[in-house]
């Protein structure tokens, strides 16, 4: 069937989850659609986390390639993005640690010390967008681990209980990194703006 201009399917009207649940169910063609959605998504994700990694595109294809390969392993009464996302961080993970050659570290002290952390109050929200400002000029600068909580938080827009899913870290976690992430963007952003005054 043709639609007129101006017209869209009847599939594409439909959410990320129902276009996932109608791939499990054999609408293969339809992952076509999540695609389209992500394909944009995941390259800036990428780029911002991986600092302009030259092959950014084909990592973006491996992640489909996986995310299609285990398409049935979704449920589709959860959310599709932090699912996709979980993918392409482990994606982009394993090429940061390939290309930094560091072993993986089993330790992690900014677990030890989380802490229950309100998010729902208009001061966090303030902070919020006021870090957003500081974000692009000092992103570069945070080591890896902050800055990819960091694009997923601020430029992404994902709630803590989704970074958790993504990450596979616990709550508080997130909120220790972004706690020091934002302390370190903040200093990055002073001595950028005292360099730009002179």
């Amino acid at each position: 069937m043709r639609y007129a201009k101006g017209m869209t399917s009847p599939v594409s009207a439909l959410s990320d989850e129902e276009i996932a649940h109608r791939v499990q169910e054999g609408n293969t063609e339809d992952f076509g659609m999540l695609m389209d959605r992500y394909v944009h998504k995941l390259s800036r994700y990428g780029r911002k986390f991986l600092s302009n990694d030259d092959h950014i595109e084909d990592m973006v294809q491996e992640i489909f390639i996986k995310a299609y390969e285990h398409i049935q392993s979704f449920d589709s009464n959860q959310k599709f993005s932090p699912w996709i996302y979980r993918i392409a961080h482990n994606t982009y993970a394993n090429e940061l640690r390939r290309k930094s050659r560091i072993p993986v570290s089993f330790f992690d002290f900014d677990v030890l010390v989380s802490y229950a952390v309100d998010t729902n109050t208009p001061e966090h929200e303030q902070e919020r967008q006021e870090m957003k400002k500081i974000v692009d000029q000092g992103l570069e600068q945070l080591p890896s681990r902050y800055r990819e909580i960091v694009i997923l938080y601020y430029i992404d827009d994902f709630g803590y209980k989704e970074i958790s899913d993504i990450l596979h870290i616990p709550i508080g976690t997130v909120g220790v990194r972004l706690r020091r992430a934002k302390e370190s963007l903040k200093e990055i952003y002073k001595k950028l703006h005292i360099n730009h005054e002179y």
